[in-house]
């Protein structure tokens, strides 16, 4: 009797260590961590959530520093070259297309537009939007009654596209708050 308790004891031991194993895959492999040290450095340097930082390039690039977007971005943070090269000019660095593909740097710049779109917008899902859909198509949103009350937040995204990022990157905050903290 002992031994058929031991056996179903040890049993549910290791179903329950096989279930957790599976889920720290899976939740890796959903949300990896990796260039956790650039990304707080680079929130440190640019005043920018960590979290924001680390769900976005989830959302962008899954954590690949060698994707490129069919609208050619690049990069961990998917960043335009333009856009790049411009963020680069007014913060005072100099641009080579080589950054985009160096995950230190890609993280950097896009950390610095993320920073530049705080500075424009004061609601963070606003910032997101922008991020995603480009700041002139936000800012003509803001000023329509049919997506924004106040000028300041939105109610409604009609990129629906974009509108799917913004729920992702949210999502994706929720988690990452928790393994940041």
């Amino acid at each position: 009797m002992f031994m058929k308790s031991f056996f179903v004891y040890l049993s549910g031991v290791m179903i329950i260590a096989g279930l957790t194993l599976c889920l720290i895959f899976v939740n890796n492999y959903f949300y990896p961590m990796r260039y956790r040290k650039e990304i707080v450095e680079t929130s440190t340097q640019t005043k920018v959530d960590s979290v924001m930082i680390a769900s976005v390039i989830n959302v962008e690039s899954h954590y690949n520093p060698k994707a490129i977007s069919n609208k050619g971005a690049v990069g961990l943070m998917q960043i335009i070259p333009s856009t790049a090269k411009w963020i680069c000019e007014i913060n005072g660095l100099t641009y080579s297309d080589e950054m985009l593909q160096n995950p230190s740097d890609n993280i950097k710049i896009g950390s610095l537009y993320l920073a530049y779109l705080s500075s424009i917008f004061e609601d963070k899902r606003v910032v997101v939007c922008a991020y995603n859909a480009g700041q002139g198509n936000v800012s003509s949103w803001l000023k329509n009654k049919e997506y924004s009350s106040d000028g300041k937040t939105l109610s409604k995204i009609p990129f629906k596209e974009t509108e799917n990022y913004v729920k992702m990157v949210f999502k994706n905050y929720q988690y990452y708050k928790k393994r940041f903290n």
